[in-house]
């Protein structure tokens, strides 16, 4: 009996590291660690020098200066309460502060096939871009301590509810809503808060009649290239797995950005006789906007329509926000991403099935198909493009309570670099 129970324990302890050791995947682990640092990659420096480029050289350091301190801040505040807001607790619209500080977090903590420590710095990376994509709304007009303080509050009441909402177990993720890399929680949360931005801080002085043409295209073109490689990490890392779903992901969001590139070049060369290279790298991150939801749905022939759409709509949104109603969305980060992730989200319901038009290589919408599916769909829509533009509201009138939130006119007229920062981005 003795002998029986000692072989028991011996077999026990023997097998027990084996057992353990199937709970981590590490393909799956190696993939997503590379996807986080891609889709960092994209803030810092990608998303910096995109913006950059496109504003006037007395402006430069500055966006480059608030998309470096965002990526700080928000940083920070995932850790404290940000992840335990978004993932954890059961309630419909927010989760609760049960990991505070990340308690409870350790070095063998799990979710699903990953250490739970890698889920929460891959999440962290889309907590960051979201409120430095809002940063092109209100470029070279605002405050660089407003900008931190409406960053950190946008964060907290726009960014985390969305994504408690959507994929923390919130209501409209148990509604059925899909949005598989970020449609809704990134880029209509964004989108909406830049037009809401834009409208309540004004336009820049002398926005449309003068000229504001990006003062550095070379910088546009490299920011938008390190766009697009670390959008893979974005789609591709969202199945949380090195699988087929990553793969299909990742070809389709390549195909999406090609063609959105190429139908927004061909948009301008057609009215403006030129093809220009601001218009082919809008496009192309038109095109990734606009595929990001729909990334695990589609296929490839899905992809190919998704990006003539993406650079089409998006290229005329623009026109008409700029044109008709002569809102100052600076670096058009409503028209590109805000009607472009929106698109994304509808699209999901035709493309989705692999029964339906265009459906090869697609899956994962409602047994109830596509009329069923665009419902929720365009109920989240709804949810959260509402709840986005009423709180970045609320967040602007509060934050103009206590100090101005916009430069001076003869700060905005110097540049925002050597009256902000006591700096400049180029000596001569």
């Amino acid at each position: 009996m003795i002998i029986k129970k000692i072989l028991m324990v011996f077999l026990f302890a023997a097998f027990t590291p084996v057992i353990v050791a199937q709970e981590l995947n590490s393909g799956d682990t190696s993939w997503i660690l590379t996807s986080t640092a891609l889709v960092l990659f994209m803030t810092l420096p990608g998303l910096a020098l995109f913006y950059g480029g496109l504003v006037r050289s007395k402006n430069v350091l500055s966006v480059l200066m608030q998309c470096f301190a965002i990526a700080c801040l928000i940083s920070v505040c995932w850790v404290v309460y940000g992840y335990s807001l978004a993932f954890k607790g059961e309630g419909l619209y927010i989760g609760d502060l049960s990991a505070l500080f990340l308690n409870g977090v350790e070095r063998d903590s799990m979710s699903g096939s990953i250490p739970e420590s890698l889920f929460i710095m891959f999440q962290m990376t889309f907590a960051i871009i979201t409120p430095a994509l809002v940063v092109g709304a209100f470029a070279e007009r605002v405050k660089f301590g407003a900008i931190c303080i409406f960053s950190v509050l946008w964060f907290t009441f726009v960014y985390l509810p969305a994504c408690h909402m959507v994929w923390g177990g919130g209501f409209l993720g148990n509604a059925g809503v899909i949005d598989f890399a970020g449609g809704l929680v990134v880029h209509t949360t964004c989108g909406v808060g830049a037009l809401v931005a834009a409208i309540m801080l004004g336009n820049r002085k002398g926005f449309p009649g003068n000229p504001m043409p990006p003062h550095n295209r070379t910088m546009v073109m490299i920011g938008a290239s390190m766009l697009w490689v670390g959008w893979f990490g974005f789609n591709a890392g969202s199945a949380v797995a090195a699988d087929s779903s990553a793969s299909m992901a990742m070809l389709v969001t390549h195909i999406s950005a090609a063609v959105g590139a190429l139908t927004w070049m061909t948009i301008e060369w057609v009215k403006q006789g030129k093809a220009t290279m601001i218009g082919i790298a809008t496009g192309m991150v038109a095109g990734l906007a606009t595929i990001t939801p729909a990334a695990g749905s589609v296929g490839p022939a899905g992809a190919l329509l998704i990006g003539v759409m993406a650079g089409y709509i998006c290229f005329y949104a623009t026109q008409v926000i700029k044109g008709y109603f002569y809102i100052d969305d600076s670096l058009d980060v409503f028209p590109v991403h805000g009607v472009g992730g929106m698109l994304g989200i509808i699209m999901i319901s035709f493309l989705g099935s692999p029964d339906g038009f265009l459906g090869t290589g697609a899956a994962g919408i409602a047994e109830g198909g596509t009329l069923v599916q665009l419902k929720a769909q365009l109920i989240g829509i709804t949810v959260i493009a509402a709840w986005t533009g009423l709180a970045t509201y609320l967040i602007i009138k509060a934050i103009s309570v206590f100090t101005d939130i916009r430069v001076s006119e003869d700060v905005e007229a110097e540049g925002v670099d050597i009256n902000e920062h006591n700096e400049q981005g180029y000596s001569f």
